[in-house]
């Protein structure tokens, strides 16, 4: 679905329309004094589209605008996707969200627990209890992101060459194996911590389907929402369309960051859960409405495809994490 416009005046879902556009104000000054090349903002309430707007360029270089159909990486909004995919499964029996990773993944049946020293020496103990698709789903493993730098388990990832991406070659399975391999931070259910738990996800939710990841997407979430233009990489009649990659330059400015953003456009062998789709906003946008529980549509439908149960997607808006308030 690569058209996206306003369905209601704002008034009709209780939005101001002059408040909306001081969003388009703000955010036009950072397309202007250079800190991004271009947006799109769309506002949805009570499951109905009250404003779109865009503005800048999805390719200063090229001077192409951003326009409603644009393609943009989602990055870790892939995350929603893939623990919509998981439980579905759930829902079907195909696991318990306590059963241990390692009856997907058998390399988690050995994991550790960092307890001291460097990343050059650590000290490890072993885990007090599995890994399980619980912590996956909630953060709480005790896995990380090379990225991150703040902890010496964050350094031998990026190492092993897990920093803003995986080995060249390198594919989910064997991602997997390699990350059982690190200790994890804590013990697992005990903290929270950001990290690769969802691509591992990912991989629990090929095993459990016989599908590799993207299969499970365009044949169980993707084709029935109606989301055509959302995928892992942006072929040749799609690319067009793809947003450059920008990032930060010293002094604030946007840069392009064409060696990363050359990833979207051939496909991945290694699909990422946690990061990897590339989506347009109204695509996106009925992923979400799915999950909305509106007037004639209750949680986990859109359009008359169901994918899950309103008690699940109200069982997966809870918090669960160690010692928080459930909601």
């Amino acid at each position: 679905m690569s058209g996206l416009k306003a369905e209601v005046d704002p008034a009709e879902v209780g939005l101001d329309a002059e408040r909306l556009r001081r969003i388009d104000r703000h955010f036009a000054r950072y397309v202007d004094d250079g800190r991004l090349a271009g947006w799109l903002v769309a506002v949805s309430r009570r499951g109905r589209l009250a404003h779109v707007s865009c503005y800048g360029s999805r390719d200063i270089e090229a001077g192409q605008p951003v326009e409603p159909d644009t393609l943009w990486r989602i990055y870790s909004m892939t995350k929603p996707v893939t623990s919509v995919a998981a439980m579905m499964l759930y829902e079907e029996g195909a696991f318990e969200l306590t059963d241990p990773v390692s009856a997907f993944i058998p390399a988690f049946a050995d994991v550790r627990v960092y307890a001291g020293g460097s990343d050059q020496r650590q000290v490890t103990v072993p885990v007090t209890e599995p890994v399980r698709i619980w912590h996956l789903l909630t953060h709480t493993s005790g896995l990380t992101y090379g990225f991150l730098r703040v902890h010496p388990v964050d350094a031998l990832y990026r190492a092993a060459g897990f920093e803003w991406g995986t080995p060249a070659g390198m594919d989910l399975a064997q991602a997997c194996e390699a990350w059982a391999a690190f200790p994890l931070l804590f013990q697992p259910g005990t903290e929270w911590n950001y990290s690769v738990a969802t691509d591992v996800l990912g991989r629990v939710v090929e095993v459990a389907s016989g599908q590799r990841l993207d299969e499970f997407f365009a044949t169980r979430i993707l084709g029935p929402l109606g989301m055509t233009d959302t995928a892992f990489y942006a072929g040749d009649e799609a690319a067009g369309r793809l947003a450059a990659l920008y990032a930060p330059a010293p002094g604030g400015k946007a840069a392009r960051l064409d060696t990363l953003g050359r990833v979207a456009t051939r496909p991945a062998r290694l699909n990422s859960g946690g990061g990897g789709l590339l989506a347009t906003a109204g695509d996106y946008q009925r992923f979400l409405h799915m999950l909305l529980d509106s007037h004639g549509s209750p949680a986990g439908e859109l359009d008359g495809a169901r994918l899950l149960s309103p008690r699940t997607v109200r069982y997966m808006g809870r918090n669960h994490l160690p010692g928080g308030l459930d909601l």
